[in-house]
């Protein structure tokens, strides 16, 4: 058991900052990211007994993520709905630079193109956004290395398009 809280603090620590950014292109708000990013850690636990050392544990770590914001962005479709938004209640960070509100501009309009995406899709760019190496991402989702480098190069043409057509 102490070994087993040792891996897992070590590839926590290692990829936090990964796991939670993938939950936030599956969350609206932050604090869905935030509940999503803590529901993953929970799979990740419950799930330590299971890793068998096939690939990486941080491998292994972005397929559970992905499975669960999946999973909660199919549940949150169906029941869309049933919720009204307080979109006006929104606090904007008046202190930024001119340069760092391009950047927020540019950060924010590529967020809602990669929202668009299918699951799929979607998956592959947010570990291609988080620097995963081809054939990780490959084991990640079952697909062969080539297969994802040539989906990585169309979802970057439909980004593109679709960031000039918000401009």
């Amino acid at each position: 058991m102490e070994k087993q809280n040792t891996i897992f603090l070590s590839a926590l620590k290692e990829n936090q900052d990964k796991l939670y950014r993938i939950c936030s292109m599956y969350s609206e708000r932050n604090e869905d990211a935030k509940d999503l990013f803590q529901e993953v850690l929970v799979q990740i636990w419950k799930s330590m007994n299971s890793f068998k050392g096939n690939s990486s544990i941080g491998t292994w770590m972005f397929r559970i993520a992905l499975n669960v914001c999946m999973r909660f962005q199919s549940k949150y479709t169906k029941n869309q709905h049933r919720f009204i938004r307080l979109d006006s209640m929104t606090i904007y960070n008046l202190d930024s630079k001119a340069s760092d509100e391009k950047e927020n501009e540019k950060l924010i309009l590529l967020r809602q193109c990669v929202k668009k995406l299918n699951e799929g899709d979607k998956a592959i760019v947010a570990l291609y956004l988080e620097g995963i190496a081809y054939c990780d991402i490959s084991d990640v989702l079952g697909l062969s290395e080539n297969h994802v480098a040539v989906k990585i190069k169309r979802i970057k043409s439909k980004l593109f398009n679709c960031i000039n057509g918000l401009l």
